[in-house]
């Protein structure tokens, strides 16, 4: 992975801090981890379409997860 998938994976506590004795599985929250991906991939797009662009992208990005089992 590279080291921002990896920051990400820490935050969201699927690989445990540096130094830390957690196991990192026990506290995973993949919602957390998958928002913080899709997060950061909108604000890429951001800062490289016209706005324009960018809300008819951020539209269908929501539109493809309003119904999505997260369960």
């Amino acid at each position: 992975m590279n080291e921002r998938i990896n920051q990400l994976a820490r935050e969201a506590g699927l690989i445990a801090p540096y130094g830390s004795d957690r196991e990192g599985l026990r506290d995973f929250d993949y919602r957390m981890f998958a928002q913080l991906i899709v997060k950061e991939t909108m604000q890429i797009v951001a800062n490289q379409l016209p706005s324009n662009q960018y809300l008819d992208v951020a539209h269908a990005v929501i539109e493809h997860y309003k119904d999505a089992d997260v369960t």
